[in-house]
């Protein structure tokens, strides 16, 4: 196992230099409503929200508009889970559940973020509802107008990938606050220089609790990250622009990152597998000092 692990570092290490150039000079960004081209299977997303559970049949969607929602919208898929607080509109325990698939990275449920909190002040809050909520199959699109903006959540029902964001639009920038779960921490990763987000446990390539490594990003467009500790990120988003979350390959591919855009994104922005992924980090160190780069 050492020996096969080693010469895949090896080989993976040679791709990135010779693939280097073609990679810096690719204007690509992450779209979380776009993985890298490898898909969980049989995603399947239940909200609940007042208390009444709805699960549209295979194919078929669910749409509702203008819902004076209260206390906690609960999203519930086959790969992941999460909570939405209407009272500030943060998310709360995104949870990768472990359910079989060749894409999962735990065998177990995993709070993989505690919580993503807008900085949204009473003002901006006053007049909360459930604007628009569509569900079909695998993906979600919430989107909760207030007198002051809006804040939209997109989600997709899988174990890895770019899966979801949240974007804002407010007169002026917002505050985004993300705490990872317990047991996660983010590190730089030594391939890439990247921050990147995990739990340090290797992969298992066999066996029934086959998984690939716990890996993780921040993905930021029109943001800029103010501030970073062991286990939380303060990001100020600006009007137009979104926080999303990578996991899996998408998190280590070696692209530029997002472009400034902040209108009509997601077709220009992907990525679909095409770049080079380098090796896993084996025993990563969590960051010992508060940073923003």
């Amino acid at each position: 196992m050492h020996t096969q692990r080693s010469r895949r570092r090896s080989t993976a290490i040679a791709a990135v230099v010779a693939l280097g150039a073609v990679a810096a000079a690719a204007l690509v960004g992450v779209s979380p409503a776009n993985a890298s081209g490898k898909t969980s299977t049989g995603g399947d997303y239940a909200v609940t929200i007042n208390g009444r559970t709805t699960n549209p049949a295979v194919g078929k969607d669910y749409k509702v508009k203008d819902v004076a929602a209260s206390g906690t919208i609960a999203v519930r898929g086959k790969h992941n889970r999460f909570d939405i607080r209407v009272a500030d509109l943060g998310v709360y325990d995104y949870t990768l559940t472990g359910a079989p698939d060749t894409q999962r990275m735990v065998t177990e449920p995993t709070v993989v973020f505690a919580s993503k909190v807008p900085s949204l002040t009473p003002a901006q809050l006053a007049g909360a509802r459930l604007s628009q909520l569509e569900i079909k199959d695998d993906t979600l699109v919430a989107i909760f107008g207030t007198s002051l903006g809006k804040l939209k959540i997109q989600a997709k029902d899988g174990a890895q990938g770019g899966i979801f964001q949240m974007e804002t639009e407010f007169s002026g920038p917002v505050t985004f606050t993300h705490t990872l779960g317990a047991g996660l921490f983010y590190f730089e990763n030594p391939y890439t220089g990247k921050i990147n987000f995990g739990d340090g446990t290797a992969a298992v390539t066999s066996g029934s609790g086959a998984h690939q490594m716990l890996l993780g990003k921040d993905s930021p467009q029109v943001a800029t990250k103010t501030s970073q500790t062991t286990t939380t990120t303060t990001w100020t988003v600006q009007p137009g622009g979104r926080m999303g979350g990578v996991l899996g390959e998408d998190a280590v591919e070696l692209s530029q990152g997002a472009t400034n855009c902040t209108s009509d994104c997601q077709a220009q922005n992907r990525i679909r597998g095409s770049l080079p992924v380098p090796p896993d980090p084996v025993d990563p160190t969590p960051l010992a000092v508060a940073r923003t780069r």
